[in-house]
């Protein structure tokens, strides 16, 4: 299967997903709308028993009758097995379960899913011992790029367990590491604060001072990463007026002259919306996908260079700026916002409104 196939198959997936999460009530039922589905996606006969084989005998000791839900034979070896859950159920508590049918198994990876969460699991601590924190967790809601690439490594063309082992360690301590930088950055710790201030403040770091200091560096840290990402938009913007500059001119320069001038004045500041819009969605869609339409009552962010496939209008003027987002019956919702930097508040629901088409 071609990478086009893989993703066209995926998006279908994930709008199966979204459409039906409210209607699947049952294990079962989930097990066939989300997860079975998607391992056929990545290449599996899932009708062949001998490759695909629902309720694997995982015995453990002395326990008869263990049963995993699914296992992935390879050559002969169950190589993943599979544990699912109901679509409306959390994962949390029950990995312990997924352990002990690891022991019992010769498989290599193990997956903990309720067709929406997926957490990868392997043995990088203790061979043979399955780790108690996930080397991946993937959510079909909020799919990345970097998701997208790890799971077609388990796809069967691409499957080789000795490279996803190798990537393991790392992709667990780079998602730690994220993590832990994400905490310290909404909620400073005190240690990271000393750490901080011990180059910038000379007195002794008491409690009132590292507290006095705890809004001053994550208002630096947000700061930092604005500034960062307005950098980001700038070369883009650089970069799309550079390729406006290198742009064909028309065969007739003089049917152009003769045109009737147009009322239609794309500012600067639409332009910025545009970028940071994109930006937002940037994680999620492919870029060229994310365009623009300027019209005399508001610029609308479209989805393909289709109106009728708006993400969301702006009304950018020096005296009123309004975000316009699509409601439910066709209405919208309009928010005010003072400046262009309130767009990445109502992140989420750009990605909603993008999501309708992608």
């Amino acid at each position: 299967m071609s990478s086009v196939e893989f993703l066209a198959g995926l998006k279908q997936l994930i709008k199966r997903i979204e459409t039906n999460q409210s209607s699947v009530l049952t294990e079962e039922a989930t097990k066939m709308s989300f997860i079975v589905p998607l391992f056929q996606l990545l290449g599996y006969d899932v009708f062949d028993s001998s490759e695909f084989v629902p309720e694997y005998t995982a015995d453990v000791g002395t326990k008869k009758g263990e049963k995993v839900d699914y296992a992935v034979v390879i050559n002969g070896e169950p190589t993943i097995i599979i544990e699912a859950k109901w679509c409306g159920e959390s994962l949390e508590k029950h990995d312990s379960q997924l352990i002990r049918y690891f022991h019992a198994t010769s498989a290599k990876f193990a997956i903990l899913t309720n067709g929406i969460i997926y957490r990868f699991f392997t043995d990088l601590d203790d061979p043979n011992k399955m780790d108690e924190k996930p080397f991946l967790e993937i959510n079909m809601l909020d799919l990345k790029d970097s998701h997208i690439n790890e799971l077609k490594k388990f796809a069967k063309e691409n499957f080789d367990a000795s490279k996803i082992f190798g990537s393991a360690s790392e992709l667990k301590y780079t998602n730690s590491t994220k993590q832990r930088i994400i905490q310290e950055l909404e909620n400073p710790s005190d240690g990271f604060i000393k750490f901080i201030i011990s180059d910038v403040y000379d007195g002794v770091k008491v409690q009132r001072i590292i507290d006095d200091f705890r809004p001053i560096i994550k208002n630096a840290f947000t700061q930092y990463i604005n500034e960062l990402i307005d950098e980001r938009l700038k070369r883009a913007m650089e970069s799309q007026k550079a390729s406006d500059i290198k742009a064909e001119p028309p065969a007739d320069v003089s049917e152009v002259l003769e045109e009737a001038p147009s009322r239609i004045i794309t500012t600067e500041e639409e332009i910025q919306a545009f970028y940071i819009v994109k930006g937002i969605l940037s994680d999620t869609f492919p870029i060229e996908s994310i365009t623009y339409k300027d019209t005399e009552s508001y610029f609308v962010v479209t989805f393909d260079n289709n109106v009728r496939k708006w993400i969301c209008r702006l009304k950018l003027s020096e005296k009123i700026k309004y975000l316009i987002l699509p409601a439910h019956d066709n209405k919208t919702t309009v928010i005010n916002i003072a400046s262009l930097n309130e767009l990445y508040a109502h992140k989420q629901q750009i990605l909603d409104s993008a999501k309708r088409f992608g």
